[in-house]
């Protein structure tokens, strides 16, 4: 596994080693004992997958603590631009984000720490998504912020016009007028 570190500490990219032939191929998606060597210890405890059409945008989001969770992200059909965003007060990264493209085809992962807001758009006509969980789903603790917060300079692959949404994610605020429940010198939630 080669881990691509990006301008924001604590996210990086991961990129399998695949081995190819003409059957088709084979790469180890997952190694705790290689993910803890070379990334960070974390234990994951849950896997999640959805599958979304083309236009559509799911996020930014995020739980609060004693919830917030560490993702790690794949694409496993199609195209995704995935995006995480730095929301952990204090931090000299604040609000700043890092986009990579997930596809079947890079095999790339994504991992985004706690204290990160995280969301992707849908490139291809079909995605099926997957992620692994450091702490299990807790409703009552979800939050996010809006894709269209121009204060973010995400560039979207898709006009937010033409962007397909949820309801919910439709509701969220500006990073301006998030009270932000990570703060990076005091938070034993955050890494």
């Amino acid at each position: 596994m080669n881990v691509i570190k990006t301008d924001i500490d604590g996210v990086v990219i991961l990129e399998p080693r695949v081995f190819s032939d003409a059957r088709g191929y084979f790469f180890e998606s997952y190694s705790k004992r290689e993910f803890d060597e070379k990334v960070r210890p974390v234990t994951f405890v849950q896997d999640n997958e959805s599958m979304s059409s083309k236009g559509v945008i799911r996020g930014l989001h995020f739980q609060r603590p004693p919830y917030t969770q560490s993702k790690l992200v794949r694409c496993v059909k199609g195209r995704v631009l995935d995006v995480a965003v730095d929301i952990r007060k204090g931090s000299s990264t604040y609000g700043r984000h890092v986009a990579v493209e997930l596809s079947e085809d890079n095999h790339r992962q994504f991992f985004v720490p706690r204290g990160f807001a995280h969301g992707f758009a849908v490139l291809s006509d079909i995605a099926v998504f997957q992620y692994k969980c450091d702490n299990y789903y807790h409703p009552e603790s979800e939050a996010g912020i809006s894709i269209a917060d121009d204060s973010l300079g995400i560039d979207w692959p898709i006009a937010l016009s033409e962007a397909i949404l949820s309801e919910k994610d439709l509701r969220h605020g500006s990073l301006d007028d998030l009270d932000s429940p990570f703060d990076i010198n005091t938070d034993p939630y955050v890494e």
